[in-house]
């Protein structure tokens, strides 16, 4: 994948989040059924674009975070943008190099692999890999020399996934810089022990944490970042990033990429020897693209209060303890009643939190009505389950106007395949 050689940033305004039309909703619904993930694409091409003008650094590489869709026809979509792949186990490589993502495209970025996800990874021919401790890189060392040499990279760049709780938190991922001479000196040993000098430790990765908004806490660690990557003796790359937000409350506070690239474009470009630049969105790119589409089948009132049953469930959003538990609600073409209430959205299970949203302003509503969940394209399908034995909805991308299925809705058989018996 080519590095980026823009000069100055062209500053693209970030679309709106994707709302369907209540007549394109509805002709979904009628062709593919409820409930339905709906991915704008075209809006995901112009994210994908504004992300990457945003960083006017000449030698970056941005590559999208798989764990938040790996929806193959989506990646195909980041594919044809430029970007490359970042991984965070095995099966997101095996999602990317089905997307047609060359094994040089990926870079992985795993915590406590064993031996055999180690040599999996390398055969498939990755060999750009963050690791998160000694005992991960004496173990890569080893599945590295342990492979037959027709099977693995011809050489390997390796970088330590940053823990200094003054940057990173109380965090369990990562390298401490103390050890960093010892990680080297783990490197140079398993070099002599091949005879060849197939490996080197050139990385530094930077992880702020799970969806931060706040731009300040990325730009305000950047020269430390950056003092500690100049600790190791062959850096070559700074992989700056996981945990890039996004706004879930509309008109809330916002990541400003255009701040982002400009601060960290000032204070790599006097390095010398340059270093790679990384970076790795993924909710940011992927969360406004897509709405959850589902159908009103209940409606009861508690007083003032409009319980709304809808044929989905909270399984097919993120978690919330990790993700967040808000997304905004919209109904689409309801009655002519334009007063709104306060309205619970509950699933279609009997757990007791299957709330989809609580306390939502909308109009009185009516089974048969449609109901959009706005800024599902991240951790929506990719954390969906079958929590209380529900197949999971269908998949549809929108290009250029037209709509195709990219994954088949679940059906009942897929609750016992596999299972023995």
């Amino acid at each position: 994948m080519a590095l980026t050689t823009q000069s100055s940033p062209q500053v693209i305004p970030m679309p709106a989040a994707f709302q369907p039309s209540a007549a394109l909703a509805a002709d979904l619904l009628r062709v593919y059924g409820s409930p339905l993930y709906v991915y704008d694409g075209d809006r995901f091409q112009q994210t994908l674009h504004s992300i990457a003008q945003a960083i006017p650094y000449r030698r970056t590489r941005v590559h999208f975070a798989t764990v938040t869709n790996g929806s193959v026809a989506l990646l195909q979509i980041v594919r044809a943008a430029g970007w490359g792949l970042h991984a965070n186990t095995p099966g997101d490589v095996y999602l990317g190099l089905h997307a047609g993502f060359e094994p040089e495209a990926i870079v992985y970025s795993g915590s406590n692999l064993s031996g055999d996800d180690m040599a999996q990874v390398l055969a498939w021919g990755v060999a750009t890999l963050n690791l998160d401790s000694l005992a991960q890189l004496e173990q890569l060392c080893e599945s590295y020399r342990a492979l037959d040499s027709a099977a693995k990279p011809p050489s390997l760049r390796l970088g330590l996934r940053l823990n200094e709780p003054v940057l990173t938190g109380d965090s369990r991922i990562g390298v401490r810089p103390e050890d960093f001479a010892i990680a080297q000196s783990l490197v140079t040993r398993a070099n002599e022990s091949m005879g060849a000098a197939n490996i080197q430790l050139g990385g530094l990765h930077f992880y702020r944490g799970t969806g931060t908004n706040a731009t300040q806490a990325f730009t305000q660690v950047i020269d430390r970042v950056v003092a500690l990557g100049q600790q190791l003796p062959d850096w070559a790359y700074l992989d700056f990033g996981g945990g890039f937000g996004h706004p879930y409350r509309h008109g809330g506070a916002a990541f400003d990429w255009s701040e982002f690239g400009q601060a960290i474009t000032a204070r790599l470009n006097p390095l010398s020897p340059p270093v790679e630049l990384v970076i790795e969105p993924g909710r940011a790119a992927i969360a406004g693209c897509a709405a959850l589409l589902t159908t009103v089948v209940s409606v009861k009132w508690q007083d003032d209060r409009q319980i709304v049953g809808v044929d989905t469930t909270v399984a097919n959003l993120s978690v919330p303890s990790v993700h967040g538990g808000y997304r905004e609600i919209v109904a689409l073409a309801p009655g002519s009643d334009s007063q709104t209430y306060a309205t619970d959205v509950c699933g279609n299970t009997t757990y007791s939190r299957d709330y989809l949203g609580r306390n939502c302003q909308l109009p009185k509503l009516a089974p048969g009505d449609t109901l959009a969940i706005l800024d599902v394209g991240a951790y929506g399908y990719a954390m969906a389950s079958h929590f209380l034995h529900r197949p999971r909805p269908a998949e549809v991308l929108l290009e250029s106007g037209q709509h195709r299925l990219i994954r088949q809705r679940e059906s009942y058989q897929t609750l016992i395949h596999n299972q023995i018996f």
